[in-house]
């Protein structure tokens, strides 16, 4: 089967084609321009996947050596997003599935990343545990199979990249803030500075506003006792956040992993892409005996493989679709159980 994926939830436009489980194209065109206005502007994204998503299409098809007569299922994500750049692609995928006469599937984004991980050759085991972490979104659910997800936990404030954001837009540090905390964090001294880690009566829940406040409070109480921050006080409060975040995630994770019988833990979503946090999850594995799947940074970010991969999923599971769906800005109780 060859599945045609295509994504643009948000600054990223992706096109990706599978072809009998092997990625035979997955490209991607980001909207740089976005950092000189400290964050993604909606309408200029729409405008921006509108302008490269055909010559994006005829590039893959080229990479994959296929025709769009040889493609047999068309899908593309229908959200949560920009509801701009979200139909963007849903109705140019419409259009081609309606032109080509082949099956539609939309996609929900965050599906897509929670299964990336069966883009790696060494892929998830059911029941397994993911820990979604990106710019919109942090969640914790629990896998059974691919129609059985169960939420566990979720941020009741921030997502974990939108604080990484908001940290390093006070730092001035610039967007987009995942990578520029990173990076300064690993010139910063480790336990020179610490902030706290909110506890939440929930036990899978998230809360990073208390964070991000405590940042800005540190910020202001040194500008008004020492005058404006070093380079060296910024690198240090850089890995002091870095590591509040990342201890909350791997907590967390830890005790689901406490509560559930899993045969794997998976980390997923475009903060996935930390190294930090990475090595950390890596460590929880192998500390509980659990496989570890992760993607390559190439698909920890948006992208349209892991929206075709999903779209398969469903599709050999029975499920179909018609062309009226509509695309969704964000997630409802009804998504995941």
């Amino acid at each position: 089967m060859n599945v045609l994926g295509i994504e643009t939830s948000c600054d990223e436009t992706s096109v990706a084609i599978i072809s009998e489980n092997v990625i035979a194209a997955n490209l991607i065109s980001s909207q740089d321009f976005h950092n000189q206005y400290g964050g993604v502007v909606p309408e200029l994204s729409s405008r921006a996947h509108l302008q490269i998503i055909i010559p994006l299409l005829k590039a893959a098809l080229s990479k994959s050596g296929l025709n769009l007569n040889q493609i047999d299922l068309i899908s593309a994500t229908a959200g949560p997003g920009l509801i701009g750049a979200l139909l963007v692609g849903l109705t140019f995928a419409k259009g081609l599935s309606f032109s080509l006469n082949k099956p539609f599937v939309p996609v929900n984004h965050i599906e897509g990343h929670i299964f990336s991980g069966f883009l790696m050759n060494d892929k998830p085991e059911f029941p397994f545990l993911v820990l979604v972490v990106s710019g919109g979104h942090t969640l914790l659910l629990l896998v059974n199979n691919f129609t059985d997800i169960k939420k566990l936990g979720t941020t009741v404030d921030d997502a974990a990249g939108e604080a990484f954001d908001k940290a390093s837009k006070m730092l001035g540090l610039g967007y987009p803030g995942g990578p520029k905390i990173q990076n300064s964090a690993a010139m910063g001294e480790i336990g020179k500075i610490s902030f706290p880690i909110s506890e939440l009566k929930d036990p899978f829940n998230f809360s990073f506003s208390g964070l991000k406040t405590a940042v800005l409070r540190f910020i202001q109480n040194h500008n008004s006792l020492h005058g404006q921050l070093s380079e060296n006080d910024i690198n240090d409060i850089a890995a002091a956040f870095q590591a509040a975040v990342i201890k909350a995630l791997i907590r967390k994770t830890e005790k689901a992993i406490n509560s559930f019988e899993v045969k794997s833990i998976s980390l997923v979503g475009g903060v996935a892409a930390n190294n930090v946090l990475r090595e950390e999850f890596q460590k929880l594995g192998d500390k509980h005996s659990l496989k570890v799947v992760i993607p390559s940074m190439d698909f920890c970010g948006d992208n349209a493989a892991m929206i075709a991969i999903r779209a398969k999923q469903l599709y050999e599971s029975g499920s179909r679709f018609d062309l009226d769906f509509v695309p969704f800005p964000g997630l409802t109780n009804q998504h995941f159980s």
